[in-house]
């Protein structure tokens, strides 16, 4: 694993802890659709299909990660999501599916910065 995927790793396994701190259960964690792409987490909110895309920077040039779901990857999300409740047999929730996106900054110093938008796509 080199330093981009552990930083990923790190990114979504504080973003798991976050979003199961606030209620939010996990249903899978990097799952695969094909060629498709990967959901970072699958998670239920209530009666709501959460799909989270984690997005993890260390503080210095690059973008804010919150700035990375452009139109492109929000419809990427979005057959991801139809492919989850394909793959499950399962129809969308009463709640329907929400794509979330957390986005992690870590700092030189100090703790890590993690912002949650709900419903970016």
């Amino acid at each position: 694993m080199n330093s981009t995927q552990a930083l990923g790793r790190y990114g979504e396994e504080l973003a798991a802890r976050r979003l199961t701190a606030t209620g939010m259960q996990i249903l899978a964690r990097n799952w695969r659709c094909g060629r498709t792409g990967e959901i970072d987490i699958v998670a239920r909110e209530g009666d709501t299909l959460v799909m989270c895309e984690v997005k993890t920077r260390r503080h210095g040039g690059y973008e804010h990660p919150m700035a990375a779901v452009t139109p492109g990857k929000a419809e990427r999300l979005r057959r991801l999501a139809a492919c989850w409740l394909d793959r499950q047999n399962a129809p969308a929730p009463p709640g329907g599916v929400r794509i979330d996106l957390v986005g992690i900054v870590l700092p030189r110093r100090g703790a890590p910065v993690l912002t949650h938008a709900r419903g970016v796509a």
